[in-house]
Formats: C-alpha cells, structure tokens, sequence
C-alpha cells in the first residue's frame, strides 16, 4: 500500500501539546498535514495558560520540515472555540480535520464533587467538542469535506469511581458522534470516535509497572487513518490500547414481544429480555432501524 498523506491538508487538534494530541500532530504534519496546535498548557486540572508546550509542538514540526502554528485559546468557551477555527482559517484558509482531544481532570466521588470541578470537566471536554465542532462544521459542509474524531474513554462507555464528570463527558461525546455523522453524511463530512488507552500524564499516580507497552505512538496511526481522505467510516468508534484496535458499538437484545405486560411479567422475564444472544446493532439509520424493528414485532405479534 503506498503512504496514506495529508498534503494539503489543514488539521486543528486540540489539546496537542503533550501526550496523544502531541502524536497525533507530529504524525499528520510528518505526512503533509499544515497543523493548528491548540494547547493553553496548563496542568491537568485545566487551570492556568502556560504557552510553552504548544510552541514546542509548532518547533518539532518546523524542524522536521512541516508547517505549523501554535493557539493557545481554551475550548471552554463558544469564543475559544470559534478562535482555535479561526486560527486555521487565518493562517491557511481552510480546515479540514478536526481532532478534539483536549482534556483535564478533577477527581472527586458522587458524595463531594463540587459544581466548580464538575462544571470545570464538563467544560472542557464535552462542550468543548461542542464548541470547536459548531464552528468548523458548516465550513467543511461548505467546502464537501472534513474529517472529524472526537475522543471518548472506556470511563465513558464503561464508567469508573470518582470521575462523574469524565465519564458524562466522555459518554455525551457518543451522541455528538452520532449526529454529526448523521448530518454530515450528505456533504462529505465524516465524524468518528476514537477511544484511546495510552500512558501519557493522565497515568500520573498510577502504577504502570505491569502495564505492556502502550505508548501514545500506538494510537496515532488509528487516529491518522480516521482522518484520512481514505477512510471508509462515519459515526463509528475505534478503540485503541496497547496495540490492540477494536470497534465499539452499542447494541440492544433481540428483546420480548407481549401485548401487554404487568410488573410482575417484566421480572418473569427478565433473564430472556436481557439475553445477549444475537444482539441488534444499528448503524448510522439506528434511530429508524430501531423504531422499525419494534414496530414489526408488535404488528406480527412476536
């Protein structure tokens, strides 16, 4: 296969200072991608501006040849956002990809999260994704094409302790998928999740002694490839971990079909109402295909 590039090309990638952003753009720009690094730079908990690591970003890339600028606006805020959009469009006309990959945290159980810190992930994440879509979107739906990848988390799919404000965060970025893809469907904008597992400061605190390698390099190509031209998807989402790539998707149960039911029915049953067996999955015509199957089980009666 001949190297997939992205000259030409126009990429804004949030959070891409440090870590996976920092692979992410290294990559796209080492294969002909003029790159936005977007980073304030502060500490994981998203406080504070500090420009040094997204200007470190813009210097490797220029050293290796490529073409980048930095921005250190937040994507907070609807204003931060269009600004990090209106960076690409200043200084190279376009924008084709958009990664969101920015991110913070702030720990704290569902007995003493404080509004501030929920608020403060919701923010930064969640609309975050909001805020640099809503401006970049109608431009790609201009232009025929854009390739979008929002970042959600196994704490969004799965849950974890003492991270509400993650795992909201990162299961909302499920439905702005979906959406996105949806709308974008028609006029060449494709929208994709990517859920990476990576050591990157994230990891601070934790033992990763018995981890195997899973470095942010493992995850870059995935990333690369949903934002190529040549990508074949649209409101899907791929996992990477430690060298293992995989789809996620949400399913449903082949269910139970009565006319009517009682409380009592429902904990009768309950066992076959759950059983994973040849499960339904419903692609980018999900909100129909799932309305029409259980249509056609009612009107036959099964």
């Amino acid at each position: 296969m001949s190297e997939l590039r992205f000259d030409d090309r126009v990429a804004v990638i949030t959070g891409a200072g440090r870590g996976l952003g920092r692979e992410y753009a290294l990559l796209l720009a080492a294969r002909g991608a003029r790159i936005v690094v977007n980073d304030p730079g502060g500490p994981m908990r998203g406080d504070g501006i500090d420009v040094g690591p997204a200007e470190e970003v813009v210097r490797e890339i220029r050293a290796a040849g490529g073409t980048a600028v930095a921005c250190t606006e937040s994507v907070a805020t609807p204003e931060g956002g269009q600004a990090i959009i209106q960076a690409a469009l200043d200084h190279f006309g376009r924008i084709d990809i958009l990664i969101h990959n920015a991110g913070n945290v702030r720990y704290g159980s569902m007995k003493d999260l404080s509004q501030e810190d929920f608020d403060a992930v919701i923010d930064v994440h969640l609309r975050g994704a909001f805020h640099v879509v809503r401006p970049a979107f109608p431009i790609m739906c201009k232009a025929g094409y854009g390739r979008i990848i929002l970042t959600s988390s196994i704490g969004g799919l799965y849950g974890n302790a003492n991270v509400v404000n993650y795992g909201m965060s990162k299961a909302g970025m499920i439905g702005l998928n979906n959406v996105v893809a949806i709308e974008g469907a028609a006029e060449g904008v494709k929208c994709n999740i990517i859920v990476p597992g990576a050591v990157t400061r994230m990891a601070d605190g934790i033992d990763v002694s018995a981890y195997p390698p899973m470095g942010a390099d493992l995850v870059s190509p995935v990333v690369g490839w949903l934002a190529h031209e040549s990508c074949s998807l649209t409101g899907e989402m791929l996992v990477s971990i430690a060298g293992r790539v995989a789809r996620a998707f949400i399913g449903e149960s082949r269910g139970v079909y009565q006319k009517d039911w009682t409380i009592e029915q429902v904990g009768e049953r309950i066992d076959a109402i759950c059983d994973p067996a040849d499960p339904l999955i419903f692609g980018l015509d999900g909100h129909v295909d799932h309305i029409r199957y259980s249509f056609e089980r009612a009107l036959s009666g099964r």
